[in-house]
C-alpha cells in the first residue's frame, strides 16, 4: 500500500514537472512570434484636420452661420419691439388707472398679465425653434464633412482622420499629417457645385 502511494506521488511529481516545463517553454517561444507579427503589421495611416480652420474657411458653415445670425437678430428685434409695446401699454394703464373703475382696472391688469405671459411663452418657443434649427445645421455640417471624408478616403485609404483644435484633446500634431487645406478645398468645391442651378 505504501509502495503504491510512493509510485503515485512519483508519477504526479513527474507530471507536474512536465507540465511546468511545457507551460514555460510555450511562453518563451510564443513571445518572439508575437513580437515578429507586430513588426510586420503595416503602419496605420493617420491625418488630421484643423477644426478651427475648417469652420473658418468652409463656405457652407459661413453661409449657415450668417443665416442663423440674421434669424437671431430678427428675433431679438421682434422680441424687443413686442416688449416695448407691452411696456407702453402698462405705462398707459398706469396713467389711466385713476380714471377707471375697479372692475375695469382689474380686467385691464389681467389682460396685460396675459399678454406678458403670452410674450414669454412666444419667446421661449421661438428661441427653442432657433436652437433646434442650429442643432440641425450642425448635424448637417458634421454629416457633410463625414460623407466627404468617407468618399475621399476610398482613394487615400486613411485609417484615422482626426479633428485637431487648439486646446482640444490632441496636444501635438505633426504638420506633415495636416490635411486641412485639401479637405477645405474639396468641401468648398462640392458645396459650390451644389449651389449652382441645375441645367
Amino acid at each position: 500500500m505504501k509502495n503504491a502511494s510512493l509510485v503515485l506521488n512519483a508519477v504526479l511529481a513527474v507530471a507536474v514537472a512536465v507540465l511546468y516545463y511545457l507551460h514555460f517553454s510555450e511562453k518563451q517561444t510564443a513571445e518572439p512570434a508575437a513580437a515578429s507579427t507586430t513588426k510586420s503589421t503595416p503602419a496605420r495611416k493617420t491625418v488630421y484636420v484643423n477644426v478651427d480652420s475648417l469652420l473658418t474657411n468652409y463656405e457652407y458653415f459661413k453661409d449657415t452661420r450668417k443665416v442663423l445670425e440674421s434669424k437671431r437678430f430678427q428675433l431679438d428685434n421682434e422680441l424687443n419691439n413686442k416688449g416695448r409695446s407691452l411696456q407702453n401699454e402698462v405705462a398707459f394703464f398706469q396713467q389711466r388707472a385713476q380714471t377707471m373703475t375697479m372692475e375695469q382696472g382689474r380686467a385691464t391688469e389681467a389682460a396685460l398679465q396675459k399678454k406678458q405671459q403670452d410674450l414669454m411663452a412666444y419667446r421661449d418657443r421661438v428661441v427653442q425653434q432657433l436652437a433646434e434649427e442650429e442643432q440641425k445645421k450642425n448635424e448637417e455640417l458634421y454629416n457633410q464633412i463625414h460623407d466627404y471624408l468617407k468618399k475621399v478616403n476610398k482613394q487615400n485609404q486613411y485609417d484615422f482622420v482626426m479633428g485637431y483644435s487648439k486646446g482640444g484633446g490632441i496636444l501635438f500634431a505633426d504638420s506633415t499629417l495636416d490635411a486641412t487645406k485639401a479637405v477645405i478645398a474639396g468641401l468648398n468645391k462640392e458645396y459650390q457645385q451644389k449651389q449652382q442651378p441645375k441645367k
